[in-house]
């Protein structure tokens, strides 16, 4: 499924002119962090449920202009950057834009992370691997070679952490040959920071990573 069939025009943008009082009302209504507010399809920003608190329900959304959120992704975001701007701005919605910056709409996190549990690197069987290599040695070609030499099959690697010219990689791959796999990446110089299962990964990763730690516990 295209990413962008999942953008919801369910609830209304907010504008300037919107009473407190209705913000508060949706508030109640909503489960959502923020609702966006546009002026002629022109994203100015969110609001976030926790400000809109403090808000005088006497006043207009206007009022308080300066304290809205503005985030956002375009239309053709990919999934995982989607993801990441929800983690980055800890919301549970995300505003859409189109090629002309135009407001379309937005992505809820829950219909998001939905289409990531069903991507094979969560839903298939596997193994996990983190390794770790200098940031100018590191090749994706090479690891998708390692793991295809030991007869194993590559289900998904991504950057999970940079630092002091070190990248880690998390990769997940079919559990044929694992230990060949693992021998096999410290000949080329990789040094293995983890191997092994999905559950224990999970546990681990919850400690290693601020980023995952936020979509594991949503």
């Amino acid at each position: 499924m295209e990413i962008n069939q999942l953008i919801s025009k369910r609830i209304h943008p907010l504008n300037l002119q919107t009473p407190i009082s209705q913000v508060h009302q949706l508030f109640n209504q909503l489960t959502y962090s923020h609702i966006p507010v546009t002026d002629n399809a022109v994203l100015l920003g969110a609001v976030f449920e926790d400000d809109a608190k403090n808000y005088d329900k006497g006043k207009e959304l206007g009022d308080y202009q300066y304290e809205l959120d503005l985030f956002y992704v375009n239309e053709h975001t990919n999934w995982l950057d989607v993801i990441e701007a929800f983690a980055k701005n800890e919301s549970n919605i995300m505003p859409v834009l189109d090629r002309e910056n135009r407001y379309v709409g937005y992505y809820e996190l829950t219909e998001i992370l939905d289409l990531f549990n069903n991507t094979p690197f969560l839903s298939e069987p596997g193994g996990i691997l983190v390794v770790e290599k200098g940031l100018k040695d590191y090749s994706f070609s090479e690891i998708a070679q390692i793991v295809e030499s030991n007869n194993g099959k590559l289900l998904g690697a991504f950057i999970s952490e940079t630092k002091d010219d070190m990248v880690q990689i998390t990769i997940k791959l079919n559990n044929s040959n694992l230990n060949e796999v693992l021998q096999t990446f410290r000949r080329y110089s990789y040094n293995v920071i983890f191997g092994n299962d999905d559950d224990v990964f999970i546990d681990t990763l919850k400690d290693r990573s601020d980023y995952l730690d936020r979509y594991l516990n949503i």
